[in-house]
């Protein structure tokens, strides 16, 4: 009875580690989300194709701020193209993170390493610390595609 019960848990405990990685989290940098205005790609279809499954997008509360004051006190250009990262960032699940840790970058790192999350940023200082760390990285590859360094 007990070896059964035992058994039954431990089915149980990898069904559900199974779930979670049949999910990938992506954390979008806020230079991501300007991607489809920048070279025209739609990042949640490339992403949907590239990783062949479905993913869950995620950002974190520091990028939100950080695209939101651009819309407000950009330039006119800056303000449009970040309504429109704004609208973007709405698909995705937003965060909450502890803004006192330091930059968006540094907010980044963490939560990507907290979540087990690859990261979609084109921002060479921040792949770098991520491959350092071990994360995945999604970035856009000669203006065109999406190519990802790390496995997911």
């Amino acid at each position: 009875m007990e070896t059964n019960r035992l058994r039954t848990d431990k089915i149980s405990m990898l069904n559900t580690l199974k779930d979670e990685k049949k999910t990938p989290r992506v954390i979008l940098d806020s230079n991501a989300l300007f991607v489809p205005l920048q070279f025209k790609i739609d990042i949640f279809k490339e992403l949907d194709t590239m990783l062949d499954r479905n993913f869950e997008p995620i950002i974190i509360s520091p990028v939100k701020n950080e695209i939101t004051k651009f819309a407000e006190t950009g330039s006119p250009k800056m303000r449009k193209n970040a309504s429109y990262a704004v609208k973007l960032a709405e698909k995705c699940t937003l965060i909450e993170v502890d803004e006192e840790q330091g930059s968006a970058d540094d907010a980044i790192v963490k939560a990507a390493h907290d979540l087990h999350a690859a990261v979609f940023t084109n921002d060479a200082k921040l792949r770098k610390r991520l491959r350092n760390i071990n994360v995945p990285v999604i970035y856009v590859r000669q203006k065109s595609r999406l190519e990802i360094d790390g496995r997911l």
